[in-house]
């Protein structure tokens, strides 16, 4: 059985882990952060990547995928066997496909090499908030009688079964069900779960949908909840509210 980290403490600086094979770029991305007040943690291989998450708890993962031995996905598959831990994944290649391959393992994001210091804080600030995001008043939401969402504990009850959501899933479900019965498009989608500089990364939003209705809907492939409005965006069924 695997043994879930502690959450992290308030801190009055942000921690990240940078892991990649060359030192030139963990010299690049220390520079910058720390420009930022940002305590940065290095570590060059997926196994000290692993050992230093368990030991020095970052608040998140900056994660190459071209590594010798340990590549990137690998390495975090083996961290989200005991960690939820944020991970934005650093990449060489813009290839859609490693994308969706990165994001299906658990990543939270995706920035291509070369980039700028501004989008990397940019988007290491975007993800930070997704995980802070404050959850609702209402504790238990009844859908019907097959679903229900614990807000609390970030959860959805599917026929009596709690099946956990992963931090963006939730932020993506709250926003939809807050817009029950409206088409949301796509843009406001990815401004809102995302952040506005990811407006043009539309198959992320494809993609946890997805996610989503493996894990709401009981046929996914023709989804009860979560319905497309093609070329426009998405729309949660309406119903009316019931808290538990």
């Amino acid at each position: 059985m695997s043994t879930k980290l502690p959450k992290t403490s308030q801190r009055s600086l942000t921690r990240v882990l940078v892991v990649d094979d060359e030192p030139r770029m963990i010299g690049f991305i220390r520079m910058n952060l720390e420009l930022e007040q940002i305590q940065v943690f290095e570590a060059h291989n997926g196994l000290e990547a692993l050992d230093t998450i368990r030991t020095q708890l970052p608040d998140i993962v900056l994660l190459d995928v071209m590594m010798p031995e340990l590549d990137g996905f690998e390495t975090l598959r083996m961290l989200r066997e005991f960690s939820d831990i944020p991970v934005i994944m650093l990449t060489a290649k813009a290839d859609e496909n490693d994308i969706v391959h990165g994001l299906e393992l658990g990543a939270d994001d995706y920035v291509t090499k070369p980039f700028g210091p501004r989008e990397l804080s940019s988007r290491i600030k975007a993800v930070l908030r997704r995980h802070e995001s404050k959850t609702p008043e209402e504790a238990i939401l009844k859908i019907d009688d097959h679903l229900s969402v614990d807000f609390n504990q970030r959860e959805v009850i599917v026929d009596g079964k709690r099946v956990k959501l992963r931090p963006t899933e939730y932020r993506l479900l709250y926003h939809l069900i807050e817009n029950s019965g409206w088409t949301v498009p796509h843009d406001q989608i990815l401004a809102k779960v995302w952040g506005y500089e990811y407006r043009d990364e539309a198959h992320y939003v494809r993609l946890y949908v997805n996610y989503l209705r493996e894990k709401i809907e009981e046929d996914p492939a023709n989804p009860r909840y979560i319905l497309t409005e093609r070329g426009v965006g998405y729309r949660f069924i309406d119903f009316k509210r019931k808290t538990a």
